[in-house]
């Protein structure tokens, strides 16, 4: 029995997961993927701050050497949640560690869902 893969019909499929509905709001279970010199991932490093947790949600700045460290990681990380995913690879993304497949990289998502990981204002360190 053999088996072919179908040639894509149309754009690769939107990943616009939300921490909440699928994906549980906890600590150190979230990486981010970024890109230096985007604005995008700019706003949300600086989000990471803002809420304090970047120590519990990792990040990694990616070069502009595609061939650098972490693009391996993410598309692993792009090919878990699509089968056969052949799209290009895209920053800001979230990536979900426990099951190592992307949540989303649609940034006015990911910017919503990390008030999600940080802890009530009550608690934040005051500046």
């Amino acid at each position: 029995m053999s088996y072919s893969v179908l040639p894509r019909t149309g754009p690769a499929p939107a990943l616009r997961g939300r921490i909440g509905t699928g994906f549980s709001p906890v600590p150190h279970r979230y990486h981010l993927y970024l890109s230096a010199g985007c604005p995008r991932s700019e706003q949300v490093m600086g989000a990471l701050t803002l809420l304090g947790i970047e120590d519990s949600v990792g990040a990694t700045v990616l070069g502009a050497d595609t061939e650098g460290p972490g693009y391996a990681e993410l598309r692993l990380a792009y090919e878990a949640a699509g089968h056969h995913f052949d799209g290009d690879l895209t920053v800001p993304a979230l990536v979900d560690t426990w099951s190592g497949r992307v949540v989303s990289d649609h940034a006015p998502d990911i910017l919503d869902d990390l008030r999600l990981l940080a802890p009530p204002q009550a608690f934040r360190t005051a500046f």
